[in-house]
């Protein structure tokens, strides 16, 4: 069996961040259970996944750090990870912090934005971006404002009256031009918009930004509507036709193609994990079930990024009701196939997986040729010692299920 350090992963964990940048998958934050306590994970660690080579690594980071949080908002600009807001021990954040991921001596160095102009969002965790422009636009989520910041944009859950501080869900749009240093919000040129919610989700197709779903009060729903972004002008509530995914929160929505969009899992309105997915095409407005998903494999508030051939990757999240049963964390990466892969593509892992059987030749590749293969070798083997490592895992819990029982 291949040497278990060799094929580590990163650590199990929810509410997290998570981006794609050119050959690599990045995650960072997020909280995990231990003995029914939140414990946030460390703020200077960001893990890296090779999609080429299926191997993590962790890499301590340096800067001004944020605040281990969960329900931080990730996204990235021309190679920058952007996190803004999240909720810790000591509430909710409305900060903004960067880091280049385009180093070339292995060093991640945070910033705090703090020479900005105009005003950021109040505090808030659970809200979602769109990246447009080199504009990061965000929009929703549950947070706390104070009395003279109530507005039609949020809708209240819980006071405290001594200090005057209400919590509750949003649906106003902020926005943060990354050239200028700037925060605004746009004025809404028209449309109804979206109830206030947190744990939606959001994707960008085009300069529309759509948004799906979400959480407010005791409601989960599965409404989903757009903003266009040049002209701050909402859809109102999308009509659909057929069939469609029924509600939830704590989900994802990811553009796969210039008409398409995958949404995947969640937390239903029965509280139940899901594992089903859906693509849905915004020129015929219709949704349609995916069929050979891992139903044995729900997931919710975990992340989804669009891999180099349009390969959704889910990573991370929990396989239970995170509002009752708070310890189902998962670190396993789903990767879900939304086109055929190209013809090298295929090849290559092709002979990954029976590099045994064609050793001998494989040395006659040429040079270039033979560093991919090499690449996938490493994949397919660290692939196939982490899932011997997942159902070995279930096997045990199941054992030590029945001998306590």
């Amino acid at each position: 069996m291949a040497d278990s350090q060799l094929f580590c992963v990163a650590e199990e964990r929810s509410g997290h961040c998570a981006v794609v940048d050119g050959n690599f998958l990045y995650v960072w934050g997020g909280y995990v259970s231990i003995e029914d306590n939140e414990v946030y994970l460390p703020n200077d660690e960001i893990w890296t996944y090779d999609i080429d080579s299926g191997l993590w690594r962790m890499h301590l980071m340096e800067g001004e750090l944020p605040t281990s949080m969960s329900g931080s908002c990730g996204a990235c600009v021309h190679g920058k990870l952007y996190v803004f807001g999240g909720y810790d021990d000591k509430g909710y954040s409305n900060r903004l912090y960067f880091v280049n991921l385009r180093t070339r001596d292995g060093t991640y160095v945070w910033e705090k934005i703090t020479n900005f102009e105009g005003q950021p969002p109040t505090p808030r965790d659970k809200l979602s971006c769109w990246v447009y422009k080199d504009r990061l636009i965000y929009f929703g989520g549950y947070g706390c404002r104070k009395h003279n910041e109530l507005q039609d944009c949020f809708d209240v859950h819980d006071a405290s009256w001594e200090e005057q501080i209400f919590w509750g869900w949003h649906n106003d749009i902020h926005v943060f031009d990354t050239k200028t240093q700037t925060w605004f919000q746009p004025e809404i040129k028209g449309g109804a918009p979206p109830q206030p919610r947190a744990a939606h989700s959001c994707a960008v197709i085009g300069n529309k930004g759509y948004v799906f779903g979400g959480r407010v009060l005791q409601t989960r729903m599965s409404d989903l509507h757009y903003l266009n972004l040049d002209t701050w002008a909402w859809s109102g509530r999308i009509p659909v036709n057929g069939e469609s995914p029924k509600h939830r929160s704590w989900h994802t929505l990811t553009p796969i193609a210039d008409d398409k969009l995958f949404l995947f899992g969640g937390l239903s309105a029965d509280n139940i994990p899901l594992s089903d997915g859906w693509i849905h095409n915004v020129i015929t407005n219709c949704w349609k079930q995916l069929v050979h998903l891992p139903n044995t494999r729900p997931r919710l508030w975990h992340t989804a990024c669009l891999g180099k051939e349009n390969e959704i990757m889910v990573f991370g999240g929990s396989k239970d009701d995170l509002l009752s049963l708070d310890t189902g964390h998962c670190n396993d990466l789903l990767i879900f196939q939304t086109q055929p892969y190209s013809l090298l593509r295929s090849c290559l892992d092709c002979i990954g997986k029976n590099a045994i059987i064609l050793k001998s030749q494989i040395s006659l590749l040429p040079p270039k040729l033979l560093q991919q293969v090499l690449k996938k070798i490493t994949f397919w083997t660290a692939a196939n010692h982490r899932e011997e490592q997942r159902v070995q895992k279930e096997t045990d819990n199941k054992c030590q299920w029945v001998s306590n029982n």
